[in-house]
């Protein structure tokens, strides 16, 4: 019969569906049992399918393309082993393809059919042979159940044990300790973290801390930059690991090499066009990442207000509503921490607290959010190296919280500081007598004016 091959969808459609079998776990959990490589249509993607399922049920998790590289050395036949080699470069170019949801669910209706019709086929035997009706339900009703999702969600009278094993979140810090006592050890996997600051004012070097503080703890961190291109990002990373000036790292070559083979963590820089890459592109590159055998621990995303919406929403807001919510979504599918930044409004320049209302365009990020903090620097801070954080949501304890800061864009040196801390009395000072200088200033001038 036509309908039961998978040719009806067209090559693509199938190496795609190998695509899903090697990036997405769940889909794998829930398809492996009903799963038949007999329905492809060519030998190679039967190879390829049955291996999947293999590994799968061995280790229960996906396989990977270095898994494959030492398979495919077990292959005798020549001709067989060179067409699974090209059938796993078009899979390879296939990762970052948009329609792969499309994909796992006509796949997924596609072998449920054909589990179906084989347990009809079965039953009719049955009837025939024997007459077995209680027979016959039990295989109707096993064919109807093949495929479904196995994990129906938490039974709470039998899942005491995981519930306070899981009461521990597995967090990432900042390093710095004011703030990781806030949030009760730092952003843990499957949270959104949201660095709120105008234009100018440091986002990214308040990222790059983020990024390097967790790398530096033995963590694997991708850092995806909408503005900034790779080298640039990588300069600014330079700067924070060894503490040399950005405008002097030229002449640190040496310094920064030594620096940065002590430091026991990875990372990946990947930048993309503004507005070119939506949520999707970054999981798409997320997955081929784990592919090529390197766990993530950490995203950071400079910044999420310049990502593309994949809803193609018509309103800004409604379009940064849809993009914070698919990266917090993000965040839990991929079980891992997300850092990102969010444009504040032009007034908040003037503020030396910003507060919630001045996050641009879009309350929902707020929303979405469970950490949010704000960055505040005049001109005065820019000149002095000193800055405000205000804590504006934290779902892991208090906020509305205001602390002085030391921030230098040279080197990226940021520390935080409890106000009543020996550090924290000297940078407010430092605050204060820049507003007196200020004032005073100001003053002079009207008296000028005036005279």
């Amino acid at each position: 019969m036509a309908d039961s091959k998978l040719t009806q969808f067209g090559h693509s459609f199938q190496i795609k569906i190998v695509v899903c079998l090697m990036t997405r776990p769940a889909f794998m959990e829930q398809i492996h049992d009903i799963l038949d490589e007999s329905h492809f249509d060519n030998n190679a993607i039967q190879w390829i399918v049955k291996e999947c399922k293999a590994y799968f049920v061995e280790f229960n998790k996906p396989i990977t393309f270095d898994v494959f590289k030492v398979k495919v050395n077990d292959v005798s036949n020549d001709v067989l082993s060179v067409t699974i080699i090209e059938a796993l470069k078009e899979i390879f170019c296939h990762l970052e393809s948009n329609d792969l949801e499309f994909v796992e669910s006509k796949s997924l209706d596609f072998f449920k059919n054909q589990t179906l019709k084989n347990a009809i086929i079965e039953s009719v035997d049955i009837l025939e042979q024997n007459g077995d009706f209680e027979n016959i339900k039990k295989v109707i009703d096993t064919a109807l159940n093949a495929g479904t999702e196995r994990n129906i969600g938490h039974e709470y009278f039998e899942m005491l044990d995981e519930r306070y094993e899981d009461m521990a979140r597995d967090t990432i810090p900042t390093t710095w300790e004011v703030i990781d006592g806030l949030m009760q050890g730092g952003l843990a996997a499957g949270e959104l973290g949201v660095v709120v600051a105008p234009a100018g004012v440091g986002k990214t070097w308040v990222l790059a801390a983020l990024g390097a503080a967790a790398v530096q703890q033995d963590k694997t961190v991708i850092h995806y930059s909408l503005e900034l291109n790779e080298a640039y990002v990588g300069l600014r990373y330079d700067s924070v690991l060894t503490g040399i000036a950005n405008q002097n790292l030229t002449f640190h070559k040496d310094e920064v090499e030594n620096k940065i083979k002590t430091v026991p963590g990875e990372l990946i820089i990947k930048y993309f066009p503004t507005k070119a890459a939506s949520v999707h592109t970054l999981a798409s590159h997320i997955q081929r990442t784990k592919m090529l055998q390197r766990d993530v621990d950490m995203v950071i995303v400079d910044y999420a207000d310049v990502l593309r919406d994949a809803g193609n929403a018509k309103e800004v807001r409604h379009q940064l509503g849809n993009i914070y919510e698919d990266l917090r979504g993000l965040a839990g599918e991929l079980q891992v921490p997300i850092w990102t930044a969010s444009q504040a409004n032009r007034s908040s320049l003037d503020e030396d607290v910003i507060e919630a209302q001045k996050i641009s365009e879009s309350y929902i990020k707020i929303m979405t959010a469970d950490f949010v903090m704000s960055l505040s620097r005049k001109m005065e801070d820019k000149i002095g190296n000193t800055g405000r954080f205000h804590i504006i949501k934290n779902r892991f304890g208090p906020d509305g919280l205001t602390y002085p800061s030391k921030v230098n864009t040279n080197t990226g040196h940021i520390e935080i500081f409890e106000s009543a801390s020996v550090g924290g009395k000297e940078q407010q000072a430092k605050i204060d007598n820049r507003d007196n200088i200020r004032k005073k200033i100001l003053s002079n001038k009207y008296e000028e004016l005036m005279q």
